[in-house]
């Protein structure tokens, strides 16, 4: 799965391949088979289109 963060109106792939995404009361979590975990830190999930394989990240509070 890609993983876009959504961010004052722009997207960012935060991760190509996303193996695991754990959702946390203060962030999410992302891991790849490869590479280390990354965390962003207040994101929330907005979307998951999983037909193309894509998850829509965003920070708390911002607007969609």
């Amino acid at each position: 799965m890609r993983v876009v963060l959504v961010q004052d109106g722009n997207e960012a792939v935060v991760a190509e391949s996303a193996s695991q995404l754990e959702v946390g009361e203060d962030g999410i979590r992302i891991s790849t088979l490869f590479e280390e975990p990354q965390f962003i830190p207040g994101a929330v999930v907005r979307a998951i289109d999983f037909l193309n394989g894509r998850v829509t990240v965003m920070q708390k509070g911002e607007k969609a």
